[in-house]
């Protein structure tokens, strides 16, 4: 269940009502611990926490939690980063009280949370999207859905699709476009990460990697312009009909022409108003929404610009 406007709003009040009063002790010589509290709630802003993400998620959040604990000293993030399937267990397991996913739970799984009445409070963070990528030494610069069906089924084996893992929410997403259920472990190939997906596309040309864009982009970060991967235009169809092949970008997701954009949420389950309320916030707020810009996702709400006008004449 998402979390209305009225009700966001709501929360950014409390938070900000949190931060004023955090720093009216450290003005009148009376300095919080802001940890000390942490396992009876922890505080809105600081205290402790465990995260549990979707890997497909993770090259993001690392970045968003980098710049939260920066700015907010007294918080501990820690991070369980999961498959989607293994990520919905924990949470349901209690292993974490927050996560970072590419959907919300379904009325089963939150079958225990309703029991113990506790609501999340749901947010979009950022958009992304489940690409394809291959060698660049592959002749092949796009990928139709016929052709990846028939993969899929096991019926062609014209590449080997690779997968970080089967339990993925790239691997859901992949068989909601192509609507195959039951996937072919012929020409279709697990790795555990999505490292080990770019690795083997540089030893098989003939292997088609699939993950996030966001993992793509990290991948790009660290290697740079001397990495030998590139991103296949996909077939986009609707109604039977070809709107175009397209490759995934901000502008893509903006205008829905991608057809495998993925949205990501931050669910809150902590039954108190701890450190989840505050990192939420954070990133869906300007801060947040600013580093999912500059990292090439989409943002889930475009933040402001800042213009600044001088007087005067300039030089």
């Amino acid at each position: 269940m998402k979390v209305k406007f009225f009700e966001y709003l709501i929360l950014i009040a409390i938070l900000a009502f949190a931060a004023s009063c955090a720093r009216g002790p450290e003005r009148s010589g009376d300095v919080q611990d802001t940890t000390a509290n942490a396992g009876r709630g922890g505080q809105l802003l600081t205290g402790e926490a465990t995260i549990i993400v979707d890997e497909a998620a993770l090259p993001i959040v690392n970045e968003q939690i980098e710049v939260y604990k920066t700015s907010y000293e007294g918080s501990n993030i820690n991070v369980l980063a999961l498959p989607e399937r293994e990520a919905i267990n924990a949470l349901i397991q209690g292993k974490g009280s927050i996560a970072i996913l590419a959907r919300e739970l379904s009325t089963e799984e939150s079958a225990g949370f309703n029991k113990r009445k506790i609501k999340p409070r749901v947010f979009p963070i950022y958009h992304d999207g489940v690409v394809f990528v291959n060698n660049i030494t592959a002749p092949d610069t796009a990928i139709d859905v016929k052709t990846l069906t028939s993969v899929l089924k096991g019926e062609s084996d014209a590449y080997t699709l690779v997968f970080d893992n089967l339990n993925s929410s790239t691997v859901r997403r992949v068989k909601e476009l192509t609507k195959v259920a039951r996937i072919s472990g012929r020409s279709v190939k697990p790795q555990k990460t999505s490292k080990e997906v770019f690795e083997q596309l540089l030893s098989d040309p003939k292997s088609i990697g699939v993950v996030s864009y966001g993992q793509y982009l990290e991948y790009r970060r660290l290697f740079g312009e001397e990495n030998k991967i590139r991103i296949l235009s996909l077939q986009s169809l609707k109604d039977g009909k070809e709107l175009g092949y397209f490759k995934p970008s901000q502008s893509t997701f903006a205008t829905d022409e991608y057809p495998l954009e993925t949205n990501f949420y931050v669910l809150n389950y902590q039954p108190n108003m701890g450190l989840g309320i505050g990192f939420s916030a954070f990133l869906t707020g300007d801060r947040g929404q600013r580093i999912v810009l500059k990292s090439g996702l989409l943002p889930a709400t475009m933040p402001g610009r800042e213009i600044i006008i001088r007087d005067g004449n300039v030089n």
